[in-house]
């Protein structure tokens, strides 16, 4: 049975208010990125992104130290650590906003919420690394549960599926019934469908097609589109920071079906986005 879209998500010691939709800004301090690779591999570049990001309106901060691009390898847990870590600390020093650690490696979510952090964004569901649910338990941080199959560098090698919409469904059904086991309380989760992770363009269209399927859970939906390959292959725009009147597109469509949580890059333009299309589906003003 589809349910009303949750209007709430908890995190380690911070409430989400996801009555209106939440801006996720992405920052990558890897120097291998696909959209913005190495630009914020200096730690204070990335603390001056992250306070500028907030002062444009984001709900939330996603900092990843590992690339997972199509065909990138995974980086040494130390050499993640050492990324991460640092830029953490100095935001946590420097503003409340709620802080996302984007890893599949339980070490580092560990880590990071030590220095401070309050979610984990885990491409994997939890299927990557078994400690990973216990983190989040004893941590009492709030998990983004994403769908990919196969790590990134091997999952663009087949994006064929029987039928891609119940696979997607059956795989984050499981992915919550892992966290369920380990302790965690449904309110500290939500569900990414993996847009551009193991999926062809075709198959990513589709997925936000039925975007609101996710609904089903009961959980917040995280959707991550910015600047991806398929938003290219539309526009037929190889470069990626020019991809962002398609992903807007994807935003305002996402908003109008229910999703909560974006994940982009470019913070304001997204804001405004999703705020007139919010304001259109509830025929108000914010």
């Amino acid at each position: 049975m589809i349910q009303q879209p949750a209007l709430q998500m908890r995190g380690r010691g911070c409430l989400l208010d996801l009555s209106r939709p939440c801006i996720m800004g992405v920052l990558n301090v890897t120097p291998d990125s696909f959209s913005d690779g190495g630009r914020f591999a200096d730690p204070e570049l990335a603390l001056q992104q992250g306070l500028r990001m907030a002062q444009e309106g984001a709900g939330l901060l996603d900092i990843g130290g590992e690339s997972t691009r199509p065909g990138s390898k995974a980086v040494p847990e130390q050499e993640e650590l050492d990324r991460v870590i640092p830029v953490i600390e100095a935001l946590r020093q420097e503003t409340d906003l709620p802080i996302s650690i984007d890893t599949n490696k339980a070490a580092v979510a560990r880590a990071a919420m030590a220095a401070g952090a309050n979610f984990i964004n885990d491409i994997s569901g939890l299927t990557f690394d078994a400690q990973m649910a216990e983190v989040a338990v004893t941590t009492s941080a709030g998990l983004f549960l994403m769908h990919t199959r196969g790590c990134p560098e091997v999952m663009q090698r087949d994006t064929k599926y029987q039928s891609l919409r119940d696979e997607v469904c059956a795989s984050l059904q499981l992915s919550i019934e892992t966290a369920v086991a380990a302790g965690i309380s449904t309110e500290y989760l939500a569900v990414d469908p993996g847009i551009g992770f193991g999926k062809s363009a075709v198959g990513n269209l589709e997925l936000l097609h039925h975007i609101s399927d996710l609904h089903r859970f009961g959980c917040p939906i995280l959707l991550g589109t910015s600047r991806k390959s398929f938003i290219g292959q539309v526009l037929r725009q190889d470069i990626p920071t020019e991809r962002l009147a398609g992903t807007l597109a994807t935003v305002a469509l996402g908003v109008e079906q229910g999703v909560q949580l974006f994940r982009v890059h470019d913070v304001k333009a997204a804001v405004e986005a999703a705020m007139v299309a919010w304001a259109v589906r509830e025929k108000k003003l914010p």
